[in-house]
C-alpha cells in the first residue's frame, strides 16, 4: 500500500474530511453515553439526527477556517486555536438546530458541553497525533541525536522545525533557567547545564545546537566556555523566523564563529554621525574593492548619498563591488549614482579631476597594501602604494577643496617593526601636517585591529586545517591580535568620521586582545575534536608553530603614547600622537621619492627610519649595526648581538 506520507495534497485533505466525518458522530455518541453514564441504543436514539448532523454542519465551518489546508508536518499550537473556534461555532449551530426542531424537548444540554469538549480534543489531538505519524515516516525518529541549548520558545520551535526532517534528533534540552529544568517543552526533557556532560554519554549526542537568538555575545561566549571541556561538535542554528518561513533549512546551521567565541557585543550606531558625512553628499571611497573598502561602500549606501564613487586598480574587485552594490540599490530602492573607477591613488591627475568633477565632499581612503609579509619583501611598493599613495590623494583633495579625508589607518602603525605599519604610521603624519597647513579639508584617521573575514584572517584558515585533519599551522605560541568585525569597524569609522576637526587620529575599542593557540583551540574542541598534544597523546588534530613571519609582531598595540581622551562615542577614543611639520615632511618625502624611483634600498630604508622615529625593523646584526651607523648612534657589538637575539 502506498504510504501516506507519498500521498497528493488533494488526497490528504480528502483523508482528513473522511476521518473527521466517520470520527465527530462517534465523539458526540461518546458525549451522550458519557451524560448518561451508561451503554445503550435506546440512550442514543433521540439524537440520531443530530448525530448525523455534526460531520455536516461542522466539515464546511472547518473548511471556511482552513483546518485542511494547514501542511500537518507544520502544524503547531496554533491549530488549537482554529479547533475551538471551529467546534464552538458548530455546536452553536447544533444547538440553535436542536432548539429550532424539538425546543429542546428530550434533549439534555449536558451533551452538548461534553460533545463541545470531545470534539476540540479530538480535532487537536488527531491533528498532532497525524504529525507525529509523518515525523517517523519521514525519519525524524532516526538521524543525528543533538542536544538543544535553549528551552525557550526559539528552543521549542526549533523541535518542530527538527521534527519535519531526517538530519537531527532531539533528545533532550538544556536551559540555564531554574524554572525550566526538569520541565518537558515539545514532548523533550530539560536538563540543567550541569547535566551535560552525562547526557553526552547516556544519551550517545553528537552534537550540541545552540537556539538561543536573543541572548548577548558575552552570555553567549559564556555558554561556549561551559560546553569547550565538552569537545562535542557545536552548531549555531539559523534564526528561527527563518526556519519557521521556510527561507533557511535546518541543514543550514552553522559553524560557530569566531565572532561567538569573542564575546563582543557591537554597540548601536549613532545614525546622525554615520549620516553627518554621507546622506545627500557625493562620496568616494578607495580601494572600494577591498575588505574593509567594500564595506564601507555598503554602509555608505544604505545613508543614501547622492552620489557614491568607487576607485580601484583590481578589475575583479571593481567589478564585484559595483556588481553588489547594484543589486542593493535595485533592492532598497535608493536614488544613489554610482561611478566605478579603474585607476590608482598615485595618478594625482586623474584623482584631482575626478574630486572636482563630480563635486566631492568626503573621502574614504582605504586604498592600501596591508598583507606584511608581502610588503616586507615589497617595500618599494608598499611605500609607493600606502604613503606616497595617500600623499597623492590628500593633494588631490586639497586642491579640490574636500571637506573631509577619512584615512583607514592600523594598529600595526603603532610602533611598527615592518615596513606596512612604518607606511601606515607615514600616511598618519602626512594628514597630521596637512591639517596645520590649511584649514579648508579636514583630515582624520581611524586607526584599528584585524577585522574577522578579510582576506588573510586566520579564522577560515584554522576552520580549513581542521577540516583536512589539520596541523593548525601558528607563527608563535604567545601571539596575541585585536579582533572586530567587518562591519562594526565600518560604522564606527563613519562615526568617527564624522567627528573629525582636522588631524584627529582615532582610535577604536577593539576589546580584550585575543591569544591565537586559545582561539585555535576552542575551534578544535567545539568542532567535537581534541588537540594532540603531550596530555593528550591520542588527539585528532595538531598545532605547529611555524615561527614568526617577517616583519611580525607577537603583540599589537593601538596607541603609541598614554596620551588618550574619549569622545562623544562610547568604543571611539582620540589620541594625541606626535608630529612632523611640513615643512620637515616636505623634504624628507621628496628624498624617500627619488629614492623609491631609484629602487636605492638603503636609502629607503634609512629615510623609513628618519620619518617614523617609532620604526623598530627586524633584522639581522649586520643590518642593526648598518641602521645603527645611518643614525648616527654608537651601539656596542654586544648589544646588537643582544637586539638581534
Amino acid at each position: 500500500m502506498k504510504p501516506l506520507l507519498d500521498f497528493s495534497r488533494f488526497h490528504k485533505q480528502i483523508v482528513a474530511i473522511t476521518a473527521d466525518a466517520l470520527f465527530l458522530p462517534l465523539t458526540f455518541c461518546v458525549a451522550v453515553l458519557l451524560r448518561f453514564d451508561g451503554f445503550g441504543l435506546a440512550l442514543l436514539q433521540p439524537y440520531w439526527w443530530l448525530i448525523l448532523a455534526a460531520p455536516l454542519l461542522s466539515i464546511p465551518i472547518f473548511i471556511k477556517l482552513g483546518l485542511y489546508r494547514a501542511v500537518i508536518r507544520f502544524i503547531d499550537y496554533k491549530i488549537v486555536y482554529v479547533a475551538v473556534v471551529g467546534v464552538t461555532v458548530s455546536v452553536a449551530l447544533l444547538i440553535a438546530l436542536a432548539a429550532f426542531a424539538t425546543h429542546m424537548l428530550g434533549l439534555s444540554r449536558g451533551v452538548f458541553g461534553t460533545y463541545w469538549i470531545s470534539a476540540i480534543m479530538y480535532v487537536a489531538a488527531s491533528r498532532f497525533l497525524a504529525r507525529a505519524y509523518f515525523a517517523h515516516l519521514s525519519g525524524a525518529a532516526g538521524g543525528v541525536r543533538v542536544v538543544i541549548y535553549g528551552a525557550g520558545a526559539s528552543g521549542s520551535q526549533l523541535v518542530h522545525a527538527l521534527s519535519n526532517g531526517g538530519e537531527y534528533r532531539p533528545v533532550a534540552m538544556v536551559d540555564d533557567k531554574r524554572e525550566l529544568q526538569g520541565a518537558t517543552v515539545a514532548g523533550i526533557r530539560v536538563y540543567g547545564p550541569d547535566a551535560l556532560a552525562a547526557l553526552v554519554v547516556d544519551k550517545n549526542i553528537s552534537k550540541i545546537l545552540l537556539a538561543m537568538p536573543s541572548v548577548s555575545k558575552a552570555q553567549q561566549r559564556r555558554i561556549l566556555d561551559r560546553l569547550e571541556p565538552l569537545k562535542i561538535k557545536t552548531l549555531v542554528t539559523p534564526p528561527i523566523k527563518s526556519l519557521v518561513s521556510g527561507r533557511v533549512r535546518v541543514e543550514d546551521v552553522r559553524e560557530i564563529e569566531v565572532e561567538d567565541l569573542l564575546g563582543r557585543d557591537a554597540v548601536e550606531p549613532d545614525h546622525d554621525l554615520m549620516a553627518l558625512c554621507i546622506t545627500g553628499k557625493s562620496v568616494i571611497v578607495t580601494g572600494a574593492g577591498g575588505s574593509i573598502g567594500s564595506e564601507l561602500c555598503r554602509q555608505i549606501l544604505q545613508q543614501r548619498p547622492a552620489r557614491l564613487i568607487l576607485l580601484e586598480m583590481s578589475e575583479f574587485a571593481l567589478y564585484s563591488i559595483e556588481q553588489e552594490l547594484q543589486g542593493l540599490r535595485a533592492l532598497m530602492r535608493l536614488d544613489v549614482e554610482l561611478l566605478p573607477f579603474l585607476g590608482s591613488v598615485l595618478d594625482t591627475a586623474k584623482c584631482e579631476s575626478i574630486l572636482r568633477t563630480f563635486g566631492v565632499e568626503t573621502v574614504y581612503h582605504a586604498a592600501a597594501y596591508k598583507h606584511v609579509p608581502l610588503v616586507e619583501h615589497n617595500p618599494i611598493e608598499g611605500i609607493r602604494n600606502n604613503a606616497l599613495g595617500t600623499l597623492s590623494m590628500a593633494r588631490a583633495a586639497m586642491a579640490a577643496e574636500v571637506k573631509r579625508f577619512v584615512l583607514i589607518s592600523t594598529d600595526k602603525a603603532v610602533r611598527p617593526t615592518n615596513v606596512m605599519g612604518s607606511t601606515k604610521r607615514m600616511a598618519e603624519l602626512i594628514l597630521q601636517a596637512f591639517s596645520r597647513e590649511q584649514t579648508k579639508t579636514r583630515f582624520c584617521m581611524v586607526r584599528f585591529g584585524n577585522v574577522l573575514g578579510s582576506s588573510g584572517s586566520v579564522v577560515p584558515l584554522f576552520r580549513k586545517q581542521i577540516m583536512g585533519g589539520g596541523p593548525i599551522t601558528i607563527t608563535h605560541p604567545e601571539i596575541t591580535r585585536y579582533f572586530m568585525t567587518i562591519p562594526e569597524a565600518a560604522q564606527l569609522v563613519l562615526q568617527a568620521g564624522a567627528m573629525g576637526e582636522g588631524g584627529d587620529v582615532f582610535v577604536l575599542d577593539m576589546g580584550a586582545p585575543v591569544k591565537i593557540v586559545d582561539l585555535a583551540k576552542r575551534m578544535v574542541h567545539l568542532s567535537g575534536l581534541e588537540v594532540k598534544s603531550e596530555l593528550a597523546p591520542n588527539g585528532n588534530i595538531e598545532i605547529h608553530y611555524v615561527g614568526l613571519r617577517p616583519g611580525e609582531k607577537l603583540y599589537e598595540e593601538l596607541l603609541i603614547g598614554d596620551n588618550v581622551e574619549g569622545t562623544g562615542h562610547p568604543l571611539i577614543l582620540r589620541a594625541r600622537e606626535n608630529e612632523i611639520p611640513w615643512v620637515r615632511l616636505e623634504g624628507m618625502l621628496a628624498e624617500l621619492t627619488l629614492a623609491c624611483d631609484r629602487f636605492d634600498h638603503p636609502s629607503v630604508r634609512a629615510l623609513l627610519l628618519r620619518v617614523v622615529s617609532e620604526y623598530a625593523p627586524q633584522c639581522g646584526i649586520e643590518d642593526l649595526i648598518w641602521c645603527a651607523r645611518e643614525e648616527g648612534a654608537v651601539a656596542a657589538p654586544k648589544t646588537l648581538i643582544t637586539l638581534a637575539r
